[in-house]
Formats: structure tokens, sequence, C-alpha cells
């Protein structure tokens, strides 16, 4: 399943290269991997009422096994808690009241959070956490967050692609080196997928 996300991935990074998504994707996993630190406050995520990052989540706990990481594999927070559900299912908005210093809070908003979200993002911002958010362009949310990736209603992407280009980069200990001279696409391709479905190497 990795390597079919993998290959996935490379796929993406493939079709949109010469615009701006790739680097923009490395660069906010860059953030985020710097952000979330052994033995902080964790990693948050929380989208809207109307939207759960489930796949995000999902292939951030891979990535945080395959990259030795496990500080990134992220706590999903919901707005809907039922009784019945699992643990892993069972953090209710109330975990974000709690985050502080050491905490990271990634928020995925496709579209403009509630009041009550966005309250509980600034609290957790002015007691010491870090805030990033995925999102559609929301003003109020751009103002909280440390850092942003906004995928506009026109880009030529979506947000769920953007999170598949996300978690993948945030996987990466090293960032390959770009390739020299002209390489056919299969020949790219093959090169990319290799490079992702490899165990990770240290960085020195």
């Amino acid at each position: 399943m990795r390597t079919m996300d993998a290959v996935r991935v490379a796929l993406l990074r493939e079709v949109l290269a010469g615009t701006e998504w790739p680097a923009s994707a490395r660069r906010f996993a860059g953030f985020l991997r710097s952000s979330v630190v052994p033995h902080g406050g964790g990693l948050l995520l929380v989208g809207t009422a109307e939207y759960e990052p489930w796949h995000l989540a999902a292939h951030l706990v891979d990535e945080s096994v395959w990259s030795g990481r496990p500080e990134l594999a992220p706590t999903l927070v919901r707005h809907r808690v039922r009784s019945g559900d699992p643990a892993h299912l069972a953090v209710g908005l109330g975990r974000i009241e709690s985050a502080g210093r050491g905490a990271t809070l990634l928020v995925v908003a496709p579209s403009r959070p509630d009041g009550g979200l966005l309250e509980r993002v600034h609290d957790a911002r002015r007691a010491g956490a870090t805030v990033l958010s995925l999102d559609g362009g929301d003003a109020e949310l751009l103002g909280l967050a440390h850092e942003t990736l906004t995928v506009a209603p026109d880009a030529e992407v979506d947000l769920d692609t953007v999170q598949h280009l996300v978690s993948a980069a945030t996987g990466e200990n090293c960032l390959p080196p770009a390739p020299r001279g002209r390489l056919r696409f299969r020949d790219r391709l093959s090169r990319l997928a290799d490079q992702l479905t490899a165990p990770p190497a240290a960085c020195w």
C-alpha cells in the first residue's frame, strides 16, 4: 500500500513539475517536521465540522513509521465524538484547549472554520502551540497560523492532492538531489518511486 502511494505521489510530482506545488509542499512539510519535536506536545490534526482529514492522518501515521519519527503520527481531533468510538477516534475539540508550548496544531480547512474552532486555535496559539494550516484562504485562519499552505478555489490542484504531496514530503528524511541532465519520463518516474519507497537514510 505504501509503495502504491509513493508511486502516486511520484506521478503527481511529475505532472505538477514546473508549478509551485511540489516545492511549496516540501517547504510546508519541512516546517511541520521541524515544529514537531520528540517528547514535545505532539501533533494535533483537526479539520472543520464538514471536513475531517482522515486520509492525511493515515498517511502521516505511515510516514512517521517509515521515517523513524513516531512523533509525526498525529492525534486526529474530531468535532463529533460518539460513545463507542475507538480511543484513536474519540478525541474531541477539548484536546485543543490543552495544547500549549511544545504542541503543534495542524488545521485542514477547505472552507472557513466555524467560530468555535477558530477561538480554540487562537487560545492554543496564545498558550504557545505552533499553528499550521492547509486551507482555502480564510483570512482569519491565515492570521492565526505560523505557517500556511493555501489552495485557492481556482488553483490547478485541490486540497486533497496537496495533502498527498505534504504527507509524502513529511516522511522524507533527506530530499533527493536533483537528477543531472535530461531523463526520459519513465526513468524519472522510476527513480522517484525508488527514492520514495526506499528505507529512510540519515542526514549528515
